[in-house]
């Protein structure tokens, strides 16, 4: 989560990421912590279960995991980005990092760069964006279904 701004969508980020089995958390930026009254009123208890760590920097971050093997996914809304449903069944032998960002501004564009790719998620509608919690959730069940794998875990 680079640079979120509602304590209420990194709740509900941390549910969703409980639900579907997704650890640990990286919380980057301005997005606020899991201690925050927001956070705790969305992610209903999911914060104080779900492993979670704080950087100032997610370009450094993502710079690291890369370092040491994650494959990095990030959602935006760009012309270099594929449609969701063009993933092909993956592998979960190596870690996925999902990198979502700000509300308004999106994924930092440092932080796409390093991306492996980047995914949209295809609409009909006019609007072409949506919420940063519930982009969150398709794509990360979305993955989980193309992984089969059924058990909680990295990416």
């Amino acid at each position: 989560m680079d640079n979120l701004r509602s304590a209420y969508n990194v709740g509900s980020i941390f549910r969703t990421a409980d639900a579907c089995g997704i650890y640990p958390l990286y919380l980057g930026g301005i997005t606020p912590l899991p201690t925050h009254p927001g956070v705790k009123k969305t992610a209903l208890g999911a914060e104080e279960t779900l492993p979670w760590t704080y950087t100032p920097n997610s370009v450094r971050l993502a710079q690291t995991l890369k370092h040491e093997g994650y494959f990095l996914l990030g959602v935006e809304t760009t012309s270099n980005a594929r449609s969701l449903f063009d993933l092909e069944k993956f592998s979960a032998a190596r870690p996925m990092v999902i990198a979502v960002g700000n509300e308004i501004a999106g994924v930092d564009p440092d932080l796409q760069r390093l991306c492996d790719t980047l995914v949209w998620i295809p609409m009909r509608g006019y609007k072409r964006s949506l919420n940063v919690a519930v982009a969150f959730g398709i794509v990360a069940y979305f993955l989980r279904y193309l992984s089969r794998d059924p058990s909680p875990g990295q990416y």
